[in-house]
């Protein structure tokens, strides 16, 4: 209750500084709009051979899985290329959401064998030790390919259509929101070619499901989840008719969080992947330590303010994170 009072005087005394800066030339605001409608075009500063980036609206970019030719297999260029790729989207102040979808009939075939066969088959070193060595420090590489976008603070939507084949389902495990079109279907691939899943599936994706039993079932069997028992147990969170209808809602569902303070939001996940693995009592502890320095923001008077004039976060003009 004392933190509520604090919070009306101080959104009071705003109010009052509102009102007196009210004659501020209008140009000026003109200016700063016109400056942010402009900002860096996102495919010169993001080029890739297997990814293609794009900025779609204000503070939110598409990255596309771009080998359509080879349903989007993942080759040893993909595997580097989205580490770069989410390692400058979280330092990106211009973006504050990320849209993932794959270009092509289907969203990915998951693992390029005839490329990556060299890298698991033929481990470098001289003896079973070294060739374990290599082969290990090999894996945890691949691991930071998807691991690398739960450490980004922007939240990702992932918008599968057709197949998601292993890779691809270790893929959107790591992903926030998954939507996906009614001809989607998800397959853990792994043991049909002689492999256990290694980077991602078997750890998140019974976080995600709920179901230990059914997650076993899918990684025993490498049988096909289709779209509606997806939506069922949880993995996705909304299907669409097409690949069309899915990309506008997975875009409307993207302008809808940018629109939002990037201190709450990027907050909100990194103390959502903390609790996770974390237990209550630890996650409590977390989220008042983070807190105590957030709660200053300035981000709070302004949501509030917005609120008071009942306007959508989206009109408020929050500094960059």
């Amino acid at each position: 209750m004392m933190i509520y009072c604090k919070l009306m005087v101080a959104m009071a005394l705003l109010r009052g500084v509102l009102r007196a800066h009210r004659s501020i030339p209008s140009l000026l605001c003109l200016q700063f709009r016109t400056m942010a409608s402009h900002p860096e075009n996102a495919e010169s500063s993001y080029s890739y051979s297997t990814l293609k980036v794009s900025q779609t609206a204000d503070k939110m970019l598409h990255v596309e899985l771009n080998r359509p030719e080879k349903m989007n297999a993942m080759n040893k260029a993909f595997w580097r290329e989205m580490v770069e790729c989410f390692n400058k989207i979280a330092e990106d102040s211009e973006c504050n959401v990320v849209v993932v979808s794959g270009a092509g009939r289907v969203f990915t075939a998951g693992i390029d064998l005839m490329d990556m066969a060299g890298d698991v088959l033929q481990a470098e070193g001289d003896d079973v030790a070294r060739k374990a060595w290599n082969l290990r420090k090999k894996i945890t590489e691949y691991q930071e390919t998807f691991t690398v976008i739960e450490k980004c603070s922007k939240p990702v939507i992932a918008a599968v259509h057709g197949a998601c084949i292993g890779a691809g389902v270790d893929m959107i495990s790591a992903c926030d929101i998954r939507y996906c079109t009614q001809d989607a279907w998800f397959q853990v691939k792994e043991v049909d070619i002689g492999l256990a899943a290694d980077v991602g599936t078997l750890q998140r994706l019974p976080r995600i499901i709920g179901s230990q039993s059914l997650v076993n079932e899918l990684a025993f069997t490498s049988r096909k989840m289709m779209s509606d028992e997806a939506r069922s147990c949880g993995l996705v969170s909304r299907v669409f008719p097409d690949k069309e209808s899915m990309l506008q809602g997975a875009m409307e569902l993207a302008s809808e969080i940018a629109g939002k303070s990037p201190v709450a939001v990027q907050g909100t996940k990194i103390n959502l992947v903390y609790s996770r693995d974390h237990s209550v009592q630890e996650g409590l502890r977390y989220m008042a330590t983070w807190n105590m320095s957030m709660l200053q923001t300035e981000d709070i008077l302004k949501s509030a303010q917005a609120a008071m004039e009942k306007k959508s976060t989206k009109d408020v003009q929050y500094s960059k994170l």
